[in-house]
């Protein structure tokens, strides 16, 4: 069964998002742990905190809930009035609609699709996916990619990045003269590098903390800086958007390195955790757009997603229940075939000692294929129905099939064998 905990900008402040994404390691280690759990992928962003999980039918969704808040050291309570426990067909609805862009302070932004990928991609590294968080990872990907392709929900929608650039027009007069400094290297580095370039900005440098700053520059034909505080000095604009666990431009810091200048400075923090304290917002002469603030400015009215995308996502986790359903019956199917299949292999050794032994077992075992095909298409069409238990109690009841508890085999681990049930009962 599937399982979704989902913190995000509707529903929780910047500042506890904060705390679940600093806790993300220890979060995830937790819920692992939790009894019926077997996998996890966990997407952290700059507006939500979610963890999809795979578990048990017995899996007690308030146990888990307070597994995240004492991973977090939050308040269990607190927790509970801002997050979502998801489950069932639920699931992959929320998910296909924060893939595709739907549930981004910007609706439509461009960076979530990337983002669910990757969260994939590092939960595979970890050994922590199973095939049923594979398959709905994988389908939200499918789902993100029809939607730009067939809606013009991602050309409406803008990043944060734009939108923050968008807010700071009146703090900057001249973008071709304007000194930028970016601090990071990460994606979101080059998102607003090529954004910033975009408006005319040419005077670019980068800053890291760690080896990549250089290599950075190079790349992207900006400089180099190794002086923070020097950087903060000269800029009209600096944009944090790195992944630095800690505060990378504290207020005493900022103070100090602005001490003497005459312009203004706008600092531009997308990071989360901040990268930088909200404190330096009361410095003189200093402006601070931050998440909170930028969300607060996001025009949602004109950026709501068109039915065609909402109905995308809508068809597409439709069709993911329906597919989970007919897994679901594939252990009966089994069965069935496995009794018909030692019935033609009793009739065929009755018969081997004759000379049209070889041709008596090829007949035989065309007629339990052809036999096998109606029920095989009926027990689908039933499963995607939500009757998958009629077909089992009619094998029960006709055949005295019993299918073995649990689910689907190929449901069982993300490196596990596919179920034959498809190739024996197509």
């Amino acid at each position: 069964m599937l399982l979704g905990f989902s913190s995000s900008h509707r529903n929780a402040s910047f500042d506890l998002l904060e705390q679940l994404e600093r806790s993300a390691s220890p979060i995830e280690s937790a819920l692992l742990a939790a009894p019926g759990v077997t996998g996890a992928v966990v997407l952290a962003t700059c507006n939500r905190f979610e963890a999809y999980l795979d578990v048990d039918d017995g899996a007690d969704s308030a146990t888990l809930l307070e597994r995240v808040a004492d991973a977090a050291h939050v308040e269990s309570a607190d927790l509970a009035q801002h997050a979502a426990v998801i489950a069932h067909d639920a699931v992959p609805q929320h998910l296909f609609a924060v893939s595709s862009g739907l549930e981004s302070v910007v609706v439509g932004e461009g960076e979530i699709a990337g983002q669910v990928r990757r969260a994939l991609a590092k939960a595979r590294q970890a050994g922590t996916t199973t095939r049923g968080l594979e398959r709905l990872f994988d389908d939200a990907s499918r789902a993100s990619r029809q939607v730009k392709n067939t809606t013009g929900l991602t050309t409406a929608g803008r990043s944060m990045v734009h939108l923050a650039l968008e807010l700071s027009q009146g703090h900057i007069a001249d973008w071709a003269s304007a000194k930028v400094v970016l601090v990071g290297t990460g994606q979101y580095a080059a998102v607003s590098l090529a954004a910033v370039r975009a408006h005319g900005a040419a005077d670019i440098a980068v800053f890291s903390r760690t080896q990549r700053g250089a290599q950075f520059a190079l790349k992207h034909d900006v400089a180099h800086v190794d002086d923070l505080a020097a950087a903060l000095h000269d800029a009209d604009l600096v944009i944090a958007c790195t992944v630095a666990p800690g505060l990378v431009i504290g207020v005493d810091a900022a103070r100090e390195a602005i001490a003497g200048r005459t312009r203004p400075l706008l600092v531009i923090d997308l990071g989360l955790p901040r990268n930088v304290d909200a404190a330096v917002d009361e410095l003189a002469g200093v402006t601070l757009l931050d998440l909170a603030t930028i969300s607060l400015h996001a025009p949602l009215d004109e950026l709501q997603a068109t039915d065609d995308a909402r109905g995308i996502v809508g068809d597409a986790a439709t069709e993911f229940a329906a597919k989970a359903a007919e897994r679901d019956v594939e252990p009966a199917l089994v069965a069935l075939r496995e009794r018909i299949l030692s019935l033609v292999d009793a009739e065929v050794e009755r018969h081997r000692h004759r000379e049209s032994a070889a041709d008596i077992e090829r007949a035989l075992r065309h007629f339990a294929g052809v036999l096998l095909h109606d029920p095989s298409v009926l027990a689908r069409e039933l499963a995607r129905a939500g009757r998958a238990d009629d077909f089992v109690e009619g094998l029960r009841a006709v055949f005295g099939v019993t299918p073995p508890e649990g689910p689907a085999s190929a449901d069982r681990g993300a490196g596990g064998e596919e179920s034959g049930a498809a190739e024996a009962v197509s």
